[in-house]
């Protein structure tokens, strides 16, 4: 074992493979905080329209189209849906973005299937009562939902997110495919180096595992916090 580590030292240290990892870290959680964002941006708008009343005919599509965009994304491992956004869609609709665009764009929307769920679980937790007295003001649907309910459900479900967080920062781990050199493969390059991969994912273990560890400590601190507020409302 003492050689691994010898070997992981001189090019982790000596060789600035170091660099290399940071770089990655900063790709990862890059990936996965843009990626959160579009996907609460997309989880919102789905909530919003699953919770329409269907009397009519335009929600029910609207909400038929949501069923399929939340069926494949919940339906399909992420780096399949990673595969055919580099090698077929952007071929297709003749784009030329950056791997680390692609893979914030389908880790977006791969997050926005399972965000409308989280949000529509928190919008149904606002009390009924808060919506009607919007409405009864005078404010329209889209209104009321926006400014009245989906504030007072954000903060039911900030801790849900903070898990969905820390999903996508692992899921991040298959990015790879295209080409990308993040966490995972900037641990794995230094094992290609020398063929000892022993000591490159033990420490690339430990370092998701710090990672996952602080997030997880943070939202537990942001529930407390809300809980705090709530009991002084």
């Amino acid at each position: 074992m003492q050689k691994e580590w010898e070997l992981f030292y001189r090019k982790f240290i000596t060789y600035g493979g170091y660099e290399n990892v940071l770089n990655g870290l900063w790709i990862t959680v890059q990936i996965a905080v843009l990626g959160l964002v579009i996907g609460i941006l997309i989880g919102m708008v789905i909530a919003v329209i699953k919770m329409i009343p269907k009397n009519r005919t335009a929600p029910k599509i609207f909400s038929f189209i949501c069923d399929i965009y939340i069926g494949f994304f919940r339906g399909t491992p992420i780096v399949v849906q990673l595969l055919i956004g580099y090698f077929v869609l952007m071929p297709a609709l003749g784009l030329n973005l950056p791997n680390v665009a692609v893979a914030i764009a389908v880790f977006g929307m791969n997050s926005g299937a399972y965000v409308s769920e989280i949000m529509r679980s928190g919008i149904q937790a606002v009390d009924p009562g808060q919506l009607e007295a919007a409405r009864a003001l005078g404010l329209n649907y889209p209104t009321s939902m926006i400014k009245v309910v989906i504030p007072q459900a954000v903060k039911n479900i900030m801790p849900t997110l903070g898990n969905e967080f820390i999903s996508l920062i692992k899921e991040t781990s298959v990015v790879s495919f295209i080409a990308i050199v993040d966490l995972t493969k900037a641990f794995r390059q230094i094992g290609d180096s020398n063929y000892e991969y022993i000591i490159p994912y033990l420490m690339l273990a430990a370092v998701y595992l710090v990672i996952v560890y602080i997030i997880s400590q943070l939202v537990k601190l942001l529930e407390r916090r809300l809980k705090k507020v709530d009991r002084n409302s």
